[in-house]
């Protein structure tokens, strides 16, 4: 029976696999935000909530240890300033694994590791984008599409707050599951969490509305100018690229393209597609 062993070998040996593990824990906390494979990504959060839990307890003792395990001296200081500040009223849970397919050739199974509440959070941006998709989509099936676009979602900062108070099977203006990751995503924020995610959804929802109008104009300007012209509108051109500001973003390019760890999704049947804003078939909302 075996006891006592609580780390993968990964074919290593122990000296060699320790400088890995502490190599990826030293990324995580500089970056915050790494890619790397599921086996290693679990061992090393394990070892970044420890350092993280040293940084919280403060003291020249737990700094010490921190210090000898970091491959790099200069972020000790983060873990015990910005970090223990960031989750001081956190118990734990202070990483997160987000699984993201494959790896090309040996097909390992890919993931990445990043620190919750941490400027670039995955859950964060996805909950905002939920939040846009469903106000919009209400909007949309309430009082038809052209309304959705002329008008657009408002009170959406309202909602939001509204959201953070309800309990569960209560009926709001989102979707149980959206309100759940709202509560998770902003309970140990910052006062101004609200305002960033109520930012983000709306730029989701300029991005909604700006695409099928994209799309529409497109069509209209091929009809009446390139009649000749039989090559299909391709919808492709308009999807976003790495690297490219989408309406309404207030990011740089640059910032875009050196954040970008999103990959394209492959292709899947019509049986597991997102139903459309609200509408079956509307023109306007045809893509």
């Amino acid at each position: 029976m075996k006891h006592g062993i609580a780390f993968r070998k990964f074919s290593r040996t122990s000296s060699h696999r320790m400088l890995m593990l502490r190599n990826l824990v030293t990324s995580l906390i500089e970056h915050e935000q790494i890619k790397t494979t599921l086996p290693k990504a679990r061992d090393a959060a394990r070892l970044a909530e420890k350092i993280i839990t040293m940084g919280k307890k403060g003291g020249l003792p737990m700094y010490q240890r921190a210090n000898a395990f970091l491959l790099k001296a200069q972020l000790t200081p983060k873990v015990f300033s910005t970090l223990a500040e960031r989750y001081a009223e956190r118990e734990g849970g202070y990483t997160r694994i987000h699984k993201f397919g494959n790896r090309p050739g040996d097909n390992a199974p890919h993931a990445i590791l990043e620190l919750v509440d941490n400027p670039r959070d995955i859950k964060f941006e996805m909950t905002a984008r939920a939040v846009g998709w469903d106000l919009l989509g209400k909007r949309a099936a309430q009082e038809g599409p052209q309304a959705a676009i002329n008008e657009g979602v408002e009170d959406v900062e309202d909602v939001v707050q509204e959201e953070q108070h309800y309990m569960f099977g209560e009926k709001g203006s989102l979707r149980p599951k959206t309100r759940w990751n709202v509560q998770k995503v902003l309970r140990f924020r910052k006062d101004d969490a609200v305002t960033k995610l109520t930012n983000r959804a709306r730029e989701h929802i300029d991005t909604l509305v700006a695409q099928p109008l994209a799309i529409k104009t497109l069509r209209e300007q091929k009809t009446e100018e390139s009649k000749e012209d039989s090559r299909p509108l391709s919808v492709n051109s308009l999807k976003p690229r790495a690297g490219q500001t989408l309406p309404g973003g207030d990011q740089s390019s640059l910032a875009l393209a050196q954040g970008a760890l999103g990959k394209k999704p492959f292709a899947r049947g019509w049986w597991s597609g997102r139903p459309k804003l609200g509408v079956d078939k509307s023109p306007v909302w045809d893509l």
